[in-house]
């Protein structure tokens, strides 16, 4: 079996490409159905592949086993496919990771080694709740299921004896201090949060200790939105409200499950002409975007993306790197067992024969000394019968192929069947 991963992220692809090849949170589970199709389309004798979809707004990643000899090509041809994009404009943009090396990514991720930002804790909930979502389809088998638990136990083994999540700076405080730049005090601002999720939440969380004039949270749901918005003594609106309540909002935070925008160029402009050209700070961090990026033109508007944040991210990494270069020790024994694991399954099927036959030839003689004892046979003789019986179909195959073999191979199985047939008093 061929375990692989084959993906792109933030250091490989602009944000223009990686929105192209997001998935939408409820669509998970029918493109995962889709990627195990395509692997066994061209393998029709194999129905145990396996496939796995992480979807953030860093990353587009798909897990796979397959008895395929290249999957990986296959898998790669999928994305785009499922996509509708060239494959010749995305295939520069994949890695594409097999065996050893898919384990040793999908370690990094959830470890938070591969995040912008480093050690952020998010990217294991997320890479839990795509787990769930193919298991909920029937994406894993025994590989998937295998390397997602030691995944998950190599995270907690990370976080819990290193420091790599010791002074990281997250994308909310990034927006935090962004805004910072633009005014010169938050405690006077109007800000405005769309959507209602766990990153909704974190910058809701970090801008709330800096007390601005009020907090507003957009949501599709306005209870949903109400739920979130009295944590923080705030108000909740609907997003179809947008429209006219934009313009008194002076920072707007963005992150939705949308797959179109759902602030235009056109909105902001007139937001903007009704404040009376006064500054408004936008950061969008949802993949696909939330905000058009045009809206980037406009003077008064200071809009960022989530690749925009890097650079404030970036600060504090020197203190960290010890803890990274434990974090990677760590990662580096986890892989090589869970090879060792892989390795050790590729003879299952041979030890699963060698059983079957061996409780072939069992019974067999078993129901030949039920026979002469039935007719009356001496026990002791059957007893000798059986032993013998059983010895020598044990032995046959073995003696068979060595007098069948010549030269450099009969020599190699004359040295090898001592040892398989080594017996323990």
């Amino acid at each position: 079996m061929q375990l692989l991963a084959v993906g792109l992220n933030h250091t490989t692809a602009p944000l223009a490409i990686r929105e192209k090849v997001a998935f939408a949170p409820d669509k998970i589970g029918q493109a995962v159905m889709a990627a195990r199709q395509c692997l066994i389309r061209l393998d029709s004798t194999d129905s145990t592949t396996e496939a796995a979809i992480l979807s953030t707004c860093n990353r587009t990643e798909l897990y796979a086993a397959s008895k395929l000899s290249n999957p990986i090509d296959a898998t790669a041809h999928f994305l785009a496919d499922y996509h509708n994009l060239p494959y010749a404009e995305l295939r520069p943009h994949l890695y594409t990771l097999p065996q050893g090396e898919a384990v040793r990514h999908a370690f990094r991720v959830a470890s938070g080694l591969d995040s912008m930002v480093l050690g952020e804790p998010q990217i294991l909930g997320q890479l839990k709740d795509a787990v769930r979502q193919s298991e909920a389809v029937g994406g894993l088998g025994t590989y998937l299921h295998q390397l997602f638990q030691r995944t998950f136990s190599v995270a907690k083994e990370v976080r819990s004896t290193t420091e790599i999540g010791a002074h990281s700076v997250s994308m909310a405080a990034a927006a935090v201090r962004l805004s910072q730049r633009i005014f010169d005090t938050i405690s006077g601002q109007h800000v405005l949060f769309i959507g209602a999720g766990e990153m909704i939440e974190l910058c809701a969380t970090h801008f709330a200790a800096q007390n601005p004039k009020s907090i507003t949270i957009a949501n599709r749901t306005l209870e949903r939105g109400a739920a979130l918005a009295h944590r923080f003594n705030g108000n909740a609106i609907r997003l179809a409200d947008l429209p006219e309540q934009l313009p008194q909002f002076d920072i707007i935070i963005s992150c939705t499950a949308s797959t179109l925008p759902i602030i235009g160029l056109g909105l902001v402009e007139r937001a903007i002409k009704m404040r009376r050209h006064k500054p408004m700070f936008m950061v969008d961090l949802a993949v696909p975007r939330d905000i058009e990026p045009e809206v980037s033109r406009l003077n008064d508007v200071f809009l960022y993306t989530v690749d925009d944040l890097g650079s404030v991210i970036k600060s504090g990494m020197e203190s960290r790197m010890a803890a990274v270069a434990q974090a990677e020790a760590i990662i580096e024994t986890r892989v090589q067992s869970f090879m060792h694991w892989v390795d050790g399954r590729i003879v299952v099927p041979v030890i699963q024969e060698l059983q079957e036959n061996g409780e072939a030839l069992r019974l067999l003689e078993l129901d030949r000394a039920r026979r002469m004892l039935a007719k009356g046979d001496d026990i002791e003789l059957v007893l000798e019968s059986l032993s013998k019986g059983l010895t020598a179909k044990f032995l046959h195959g073995s003696q068979q192929a060595l007098h069948q073999t010549q030269g450099a191979d009969r020599a190699h199985l004359a040295a090898l069947l001592p040892q398989l047939f080594r017996s323990k008093r």
